[in-house]
């Protein structure tokens, strides 16, 4: 072999290595360019925009949320959605950017939890985004620590590790706006109790500064336990919310009326939507306790009998319990 033929090779392995470095290079490059990059492009400046948005598991579970007005409705219950819940989740999708990429082969996808939600056993959720000018897609996966977990753009191959972290909730009673009523008791001047079994009975007061509530009437032969016997009752509309919603029975629905010391009357028979709610309240209310007076020198006979009280209720709440007044 001649001098000339063995530059000739030394000048074409030269060029097969300078052009494996640059092909490399622009492999980092294009890596480094992806890496911050935002998921769902657009989306961060059309937060504001967006009119639907809709999440879906694979085990049929999904939630609909729709935007009416200022507020945002839950569809599957036709009740108000938690408006900062929601815009908390559209924020955070609209920044959510790349970390790194993952694979881009299916047969690996469910280990990361982001494979199509159209297989009953996948577990991660399918989240659609739509407004009038355009529309996004994104399966959120498993996390991936504190900070960033795995999602990929739907109907896309490529999975990606992306931040922040998030966590979204398919069913429809997550998005719920749970608050009721927030009734302080400065504000509540009478209160009136139909339970289910017994008597009607309320607990007023004449002015606000008063701290304890009058009961009447009191069964005969008794007295109340204490002057704050009627607490119970007087606060229970206070913090009140609900656990889930469902449409209104067709059975009679059992009220309590609180009147506010404020010129409106506040009735919890009403409600617009006509739904009934599973509620629960930050404090427990129960009929005022009634003790019979201590007996006479000469003696009497102590007798209880069977009486009935009920918990916090409105027009969407039905419950009742059973209670011994002595």
């Amino acid at each position: 072999m001649s001098a000339r033929q063995v530059g000739w090779l030394l000048a074409a392995g030269l060029a097969v290595i300078a052009f494996a470095i640059w092909l490399s290079s622009r492999r980092h490059l294009e890596r480094d360019m992806m890496v911050g990059a935002l998921v769902l492009p657009g989306l961060e400046h059309n937060v504001n925009t967006v009119t639907k948005v809709g999440l879906r598991k694979g085990d049929g579970t999904h939630a609909t949320l729709q935007k009416e007005g200022d507020g945002w409705r839950v569809e599957e219950r036709g009740w108000p959605a938690d408006v900062g819940r929601v815009r908390k989740l559209l924020l955070d999708l609209g920044a959510l950017n790349i970390v790194e990429e993952k694979t881009r082969l299916p047969a690996n996808y469910p280990q990361l939890g982001v494979d199509d939600v159209s297989s009953p056993k996948a577990s991660g959720t399918l989240v659609e985004i739509a407004s009038p000018a355009r529309s996004w897609a994104v399966i959120i996966g498993k996390s991936s620590g504190a900070k960033s977990g795995y999602v990929r753009v739907a109907n896309a191959p490529q999975t990606l590790l992306a931040a922040p972290l998030l966590t979204v909730d398919s069913a429809p009673k997550g998005w719920l706006e749970h608050t009721l009523i927030d009734l302080p008791v400065a504000r509540v001047r009478q209160v009136e109790e139909h339970p289910a079994q017994g008597p009607t009975y309320t607990a007023a007061r004449e002015k606000k500064e008063q701290h304890d509530f009058t009961v009447s009437p009191v069964p005969k032969g008794r007295e109340l336990t204490s002057a704050a016997a009627a607490e119970p009752i007087t606060t229970a509309l206070s913090s009140l919310t609900l656990d889930d919603v469902r449409k209104a029975d067709a059975g009679p629905i059992h009220t309590r009326r609180a009147r506010s010391t404020a010129p409106s009357t506040v009735s919890s028979s009403s409600s617009p939507a006509a739904r009934t709610a599973r509620t629960r309240s930050s404090r427990s209310a129960r009929a005022p306790r009634t003790r019979k007076p201590p007996p006479r020198p000469s003696g009497s006979l102590r007798v209880c009998r069977g009486g009935s009280s009920r918990s916090p209720t409105t027009s969407t709440t039905r419950s009742s319990r059973r209670s011994r007044i002595c």
